[in-house]
């Protein structure tokens, strides 16, 4: 049953000319009006709500009734002040009412019309790209910026940023540099943990500069000048294996701040680390700090792919196809393939070794045998590259393969099971494979299916 009385309904059918209302339709009638009403004060107390208010207004209910797009109801204005009036009726206490306000009609008519109110609205527009203010009518013309510049002491870094951002009467736009859109504070902060960084004589500063970078937060502005660095540095210090091992630590910290937001600058941290994993020649020749560099590239090329490898779809094929390319190339050094066996493991995983490495490795022993049998420099380097490859190999075995035994399921000798390996991956691999004593490993090898680009013959 309807709180709302169903006579009213009648009276007002009666009062809009319908004289006979049957008494279902008015029930049904009265339950809708109440269920309006209920609405519309529900959507007001929502309205009184937010506005942090305890009672009820005129204007919430206007406010209401806009939302649920009800024409307002016009002439009722909570801002006015309330008047009220006493009418004493009898000996009986005094009746209050608020008393109507006098309207003039001829004033009324007569009277211009006030504007219409214009709705609020939002725009959005470019405040900067890449550090260039656009000139549009939203940001301030050259006037302004240079007027607010006035008002600016003089000085190295004192240079209004509105100033230096706006273009001149040529159209040309001029990049600010750091100290103008980077406070004092951090220009400092900058300048301090780069040269610690590079500080080759003090380990404890630079641990606790890579510390700062792994953990502090509000590093955001920061965060594209310290990858510039890193890519100058390693541009410029490939002989310098210090400045390379530095460049890559600096960046594993960026990578590790879980406050940097750093997946637009993907694409800038990968020409480092491949650098750094791929290059010709890093460091000093005469040693091989550089195989531990490039592990450690490896490494940050997995890191990558792991946490936007999901976002940056074309990611993990690009530096895969970057991996593979200098791999197969039988003109590159053998450091440069070993950073290449070692990405492609670290990217792909078990998969990329399946496809991409175990097909092309017995092809491959007729690049890398003849640096093994003869006594040369590059002897050990091959050394390396064949580790690399047992290492990659391991990838391949899995929790069911760890424990086989010396003859697999199908009565394989050893013997049978060597020649079966050597088919497939070559004897130098087959060598170290079967020295390493991991059955599990060879059998894992044999039943995998390869597939893929291949070396040329």
């Amino acid at each position: 049953m309807s709180l709302w009385n169903s006579d009213t309904i009648k009276d007002v059918s009666e009062s809009v000319g319908i004289i006979s209302l049957n008494d279902d339709v008015a029930k049904n009638l009265a339950m809708d009006v109440e269920y309006r009403v209920h609405q519309v004060l529900q959507e007001a107390l929502k309205f009184m709500r937010h506005s942090k208010r305890t009672v009820l207004s005129t204007t919430d209910i206007s406010h209401a009734l806009r939302v649920l797009n009800v024409e307002p109801l016009y002439g009722y204005d909570s801002l006015r002040p309330l008047r009220y009036g006493e009418a004493s009726v009898g000996p009986a206490q005094p009746i209050y009412y608020v008393e109507d306000e006098e309207v003039d009609f001829e004033k009324l008519i007569n009277a211009p019309l006030p504007k219409v109110p214009r709705e609020v609205t939002f725009t959005a527009h470019w405040l900067a790209i890449e550090g260039v203010q656009p000139a549009i009518p939203q940001n301030p013309t050259q006037a302004e910026a240079a007027r607010l510049s006035e008002g600016t002491p003089k000085g190295s870094n004192a240079t209004s940023s509105v100033a230096a951002t706006v273009g001149n009467n040529d159209g040309t736009a001029i990049k600010p540099l750091v100290k103008h859109v980077v406070s004092k504070e951090l220009q400092l902060y900058y300048e301090r943990v780069c040269s610690a960084i590079m500080d080759e004589g003090n380990d404890t500063l630079r641990s606790a500069a890579l510390s700062s970078l792994r953990h502090d937060p509000g590093l955001h502005q920061l965060l594209p000048y310290f990858l510039q660095f890193v890519a100058e540095k390693v541009t410029q210090g490939l002989r310098d294996m210090f400045v390379l091992q530095q460049m890559m630590d600096l960046t594993h910290a960026l990578l590790e701040n879980e406050t940097l937001f750093v997946e637009p600058y993907v694409a800038v941290i990968v020409p480092s680390i491949l650098t750094c994993l791929i290059g010709k020649r890093l460091g000093d020749p005469t040693t091989f700090d550089h195989y531990t560099l490039r592990d450690y590239a490896a490494s940050l090329i997995g890191l990558l792919c792991k946490r936007f490898g999901e976002s940056s779809h074309t990611l993990r094929p690009r530096l895969t196809r970057a991996c593979l390319k200098h791999f197969l190339d039988p003109s590159k050094p053998l450091g440069t393939h070993y950073g290449a066996i070692t990405g492609l493991a670290s990217i792909g995983g078990r998969e990329a070794v399946r496809v991409l490495i175990l097909p092309n490795l017995k092809l491959y022993e007729r690049m890398i045998r003849p640096e093994l049998e003869e006594d040369t420099p590059k002897k050990r380097d091959a050394q390396m590259v064949v580790e690399a490859i047992f290492t990659a190999l391991k990838q391949l075995e899995d929790d069911d393969n760890v424990h086989v035994k010396h003859e697999n399921g199908n009565g394989m000798a050893d013997e049978q099971q060597r020649e079966a390996l050597a088919r497939k991956i070559g004897d130098i691999a087959t060598d170290r494979v079967w020295r390493s004593g991991r059955r599990g490993l060879v059998k894992a090898i044999l039943d995998a299916k390869a597939g893929g680009p291949r070396v040329a013959e």
